[in-house]
């Protein structure tokens, strides 16, 4: 038996155009004499399509769409679409067409409801596991056909791959929409390994790819011989066809290493380059200050976009030392993009002199040092807005946390590149650049002390060695304060950590979207009121 595993990026609404693509590599595939086609988890609609999905105009489009692909079957076409009942209830659901016809439909029986997702809000759970049988050459194949979350049963009551074994399936094929997290992939391919272990027979994994909003899809598509081993593997993060061919002795094969970094780093570059894509956004524009985490995003937004899409400025004030200007320009001469200086003192002293008196008699603080920061997010804006630019704001999740940052400053702007990448990340993704690329980013960046240079003399006020990992265990792990001072962590510095993220929601909620690399963001996944007087 031959299949093709298709690894499509679909645009979530874009039924249409996700036909087409469908088509594209299906009518590409029969033309390779396989057997069965098979596509990831909603590819009709779309992953995920959330709210969407109380419109029935579009129910009704993806089902059109799903007559149109069956029309043009001829072999076996497994497709992810929205199924409607007799009684409008929907259903996550993978079609099988051939021969002109929808011959099958399976509907998705454990539906997810944790972090980001939240399928029982509009599906309803399916309840028949049985087999789904395909005619390959002269013969009926069973299928146990699984949707996403349906592999990961060891998690629920109900056992998906067990029922459908008992069943008679000679192997399983698993229609997916998983986005990225680091470590991820690992952790698909053990689920795996212990489902095929288990029943002895074939799996096969197909993916979704591509990035949705704050989600990125790495694809990563999978097919196992009956052994547990690797036969067959799409390249993470691009639009792929595998083919699989089950009537030759394929033997095992060696995936090629990504280490974290790269998966990361090609993770986020796909994230920006779809976002600007479905968004109709051609250009990005962000503040280059000459410190890590401007100089990071650049490069993202350099590979996604091009260098000629990217246009960045300098907005020195009169606290801005000069190597932070001089790192910016070289950065920026390094990448090829655009760039330009902007100096500040005039505006923010008009400001100083405006404000100055209701601020007499005062003592300057953190008011006078955020004028500077919210002249940089007025001129910044004003850019966007001339242009069509849309502005990169360029927070780590450190930073985010912590609320060191500023309202209407440099938190202004339409995405967050790494506002789910902690600050010692930042760091290890800088110096993996500069290993592939020999001084990409100047090493003045990477090696003088981080600081928002608001002030004469200022540094970040944190140790991030200590600070980024005890905020990854507050957000991403949910320990509590007693958790992380078992670690041997200060007690003093473990309840201030802990207050500050919560009281640092309210800025969190009006921050640009940013994209999920981790098991825990700040965004869809994370739902935390503002208003909380739990101390912990």
């Amino acid at each position: 038996m031959k299949i093709a595993v298709c690894q499509i990026n679909s645009t979530v609404g874009g039924c249409n155009r996700n036909t087409e693509n469908i088509l594209k590599h299906y009518k590409t595939s029969i033309g390779l004499k396989v057997d069965i086609v098979v596509f990831p988890e909603l590819s009709i609609i779309g992953y995920p399509p959330l709210d969407l999905l109380f419109e029935s105009e579009i129910i009704d489009l993806n089902i059109l769409c799903l007559n149109q692909i069956a029309t043009e079957s001829s072999v076996p076409i497994i497709v992810g679409y929205v199924r409607k009942d007799s009684n409008n209830f929907l259903y996550n659901s993978a079609a099988v067409c051939f021969d002109g016809k929808i011959q099958a439909s399976y509907d998705k029986v454990l539906l997810p409801k944790y972090d980001v997702f939240d399928e029982t809000r509009y599906f309803k759970s399916g309840k028949n596991t049985k087999v789904v049988e395909i005619p390959v050459e002269n013969s009926v194949r069973k299928i146990g056909l699984q949707i996403c979350e349906d592999l990961w049963d060891d998690n629920y009551d109900y056992k998906v791959t067990e029922e459908q074994w008992k069943h008679g399936a000679e192997f399983f094929i698993n229609i997916s929409s998983s986005p990225f997290s680091v470590g991820r992939i690992n952790e698909r391919i053990k689920a795996i390994e212990q489902k095929v272990k288990k029943f002895n027979k074939p799996f096969i994994y197909c993916n979704t790819v591509g990035g949705q909003d704050e989600l990125i899809f790495d694809g990563s598509s999978l097919a196992f011989n009956r052994d547990g081993q690797i036969i067959a593997a799409a390249r993470p993060f691009i639009e792929e066809t595998i083919i699989v061919d089950y009537s030759k002795n394929i033997k095992k094969i060696s995936l090629k290493k990504y280490s974290d970094e790269e998966q990361l780093y090609e993770a986020l570059c796909l994230g920006v380059k779809d976002y600007f894509l479905k968004t109709g956004h051609d250009d990005a524009l962000l503040g280059l200050s000459g410190g890590i985490d401007s100089a990071l995003v650049s490069c993202i937004a350099a590979d996604a976009l091009g260098s000629s899409k990217v246009h960045t400025i300098s907005l020195p004030s009169k606290y801005s030392s000069d190597h932070s200007i001089d790192d910016a320009e070289l950065l920026a001469r390094n990448l090829n993009i655009d760039h330009k200086v902007i100096k500040i003192n005039e505006v923010v002293n008009v400001m100083e002199d405006t404000l100055d008196p209701y601020f007499n008699n005062t003592k300057s603080g953190i008011a006078e040092e955020n004028i500077q920061a919210r002249v940089r997010g007025n001129i910044l804006m004003a850019l966007s807005n001339k242009f069509n630019w849309l502005l990169l704001s360029t927070g780590n999740k450190t930073e985010m946390a912590l609320g060191y940052c500023t309202l209407y400053g440099d938190m202004c702007g339409g995405l967050s590149v790494i506002s789910d990448v902690n600050k010692l990340s930042v760091y290890r993704l800088a110096n993996w650049i500069n290993k592939v690329s020999p001084n990409r980013i100047p090493q003045n960046i990477i090696s003088k002390p981080p600081s928002a240079e608001l002030a004469p003399g200022q540094v970040d006020p944190f140790d991030y060695n200590i600070v980024s990992p005890m905020v990854d265990a507050f957000v991403e792990n949910q320990s509590s304060i007693t958790d992380v001072i078992k670690t041997d962590a200060d007690k003093t510095l473990s309840k201030f950590i802990y207050n500050r993220i919560k009281m640092m929601e309210y800025k969190r909620r009006q921050s640009p979207i940013g994209f999920r690399v981790s098991n825990k963001a700040f965004g869809l996944g994370r739902r935390v009121p503002i208003v909380n007087h739990f101390e912990g």
